[in-house]
C-alpha cells in the first residue's frame, strides 16, 4: 500500500501537493487507473485512483474512506529533552511516531544541552514515519517548551516522570510497565543526559506528578523515550489474561 499525506483532504476529489505528486508519479511511477491511499493524519484513511498523473498536481478521486483508521485506545504524550546531537531526538520522533504517540513536547530543562529546536526538520521526519508505518494519525510536535511552563500545563490523565535520582517521595519509583492501566490518558517526562535537576523534579511532584523508573539499565534520552513509549504501548495493545 503506498500511502500519501494530504493534510488538507476533502473527496471526492484531491490534488496532491508538488513534492507528493513527484514522488507518486515519477519516482513511484503510478499513471491514471492506479490505486493509492491518502491520510489526512486526524485519522481519516482514503483509497483513491489517480485521475491526471500530472507530476506537478497530480489529481486522485477518493473512492472509499475509513475514517478512525486503527486509533490508538489510549493517549500519549511523550515530553523529552532534545539531545545534544539532532541525529538522535529524530530517531526517537521516528520510532515513537511507529509505535504510536499522541503528541511529542521538546523540554527546555536546566541540564539541557541542546536549547534550540527546528521543528520544521521534526515535522518532516513524524511524517516520513507515518508514511512508512501506514498509520492515519500523526503525531503533534510542539515547539520547544520550558520544563516548568510543560509540567504545570493542564493535562487530564496521569502524569509521570523518569529520573536518575533516588525517591524523592516515600512511595518511591514505580516501574512504568507495572503502574500503567489501559486505556488511560497519560504523559511521560524525559530528561536530559544529565538527568533533571532535584528542583525540576521536586516542582513535577508539587504538580501531581509520579515518578517513575523503566529498569535498572541506565539508559540514553533517546533510548528511555523509545523504551517507555513501547512500554506503554505493549500494555495497552497486547492481550490480557484477566
Amino acid at each position: 500500500m503506498q500511502l500519501f499525506y494530504a493534510p488538507d483532504l476533502e473527496p471526492p476529489l484531491y490534488t496532491l501537493g508538488e513534492e507528493e505528486s513527484k514522488h507518486c508519479v515519477r519516482v513511484l511511477r503510478l499513471g491514471c487507473g492506479d490505486t493509492i491511499h491518502l491520510t489526512d493524519g486526524r485519522g481519516n484513511l482514503c483509497r483513491a485512483e489517480i485521475t491526471d498523473a500530472d507530476p506537478r498536481r497530480c489529481t486522485v478521486r477518493i473512492v472509499e474512506t475509513h475514517p478512525e483508521f486503527e486509533k490508538m485506545p489510549y493517549r500519549l504524550v511523550m515530553a523529552v529533552a532534545p539531545t545534544k546531537n539532532p541525529d538522535r531526538f529524530e530517531w526517537f520522533l521516528e520510532k515513537a511516531t511507529e509505535v504510536g504517540v499522541t503528541q511529542i513536547v521538546p523540554l527546555e530543562t536546566a541540564h539541557s544541552e541542546r536549547r534550540s529546536f527546528k521543528p520544521l526538520r521534526g515535522e518532516k521526519v513524524i511524517t516520513a514515519a507515518m508514511k512508512q508505518s501506514l498509520k492515519a494519525y500523526r503525531p503533534e510536535l510542539a515547539g520547544l517548551t520550558p520544563f516548568r511552563e510543560a509540567a504545570s500545563a493542564p493535562f487530564e490523565g496521569r502524569s509521570l516522570i523518569a529520573h536518575c535520582e533516588p525517591p524523592h517521595t516515600p512511595n518511591g519509583k514505580a516501574l512504568l510497565a507495572a503502574t500503567l492501566r489501559p486505556g488511560e490518558a497519560v504523559r511521560i517526562f524525559i530528561g536530559p543526559e544529565g538527568d533533571f535537576s532535584p528542583e525540576e523534579i521536586d516542582f513535577a511532584l508539587s504538580h501531581g506528578f509520579e515518578e517513575i523508573t523503566l529498569g535498572p539499565q541506565r539508559l540514553r534520552t533517546e533510548t528511555a523515550a523509545v523504551v517507555a513509549t513501547v512500554m506503554t504501548a505493549t500494555v495497552n495493545l497486547l492481550p490480557r489474561n484477566d
